[in-house]
């Protein structure tokens, strides 16, 4: 599932550079998530970062956009196609998830 903001968004912008991905942005009144490039983080750390930096806690799983570990760890290898390291990690099963806490 992807992460999404709520209406609790305070505009900080902390989580912007956080994403991995680059699918945060600002968003008329509050920042915004894009689901097709959210990954929960799956491949890089262990949390979802942006949750990790924001100060109201408005950044939540989205129960619209479920998905499994290794629907988003495809997904991160897809947009991060040059990224040698990740392909690795993916291979052989060694890459950072939440879903092995």
């Amino acid at each position: 599932m992807s992460t999404f903001i709520t209406d609790d968004c305070i505009n900080c912008g902390a989580c912007e550079p956080e994403c991995p991905n680059d699918a945060i942005s600002e968003g008329d009144e509050i920042y915004v998530i894009d689901p097709d490039l959210c990954t929960e983080c799956v491949g890089f750390d262990d949390h979802e970062a942006c949750q990790a930096v924001c100060p109201v806690e408005c950044c939540l799983p989205d129960p619209k956009h479920v998905e499994s570990e290794q629907t988003l760890i495809e997904r991160a290898v897809s947009l991060h196609e040059d990224d040698a390291e990740l392909k690795q990690r993916a291979a052989s099963n060694t890459f950072a998830s939440r879903f092995r806490k």
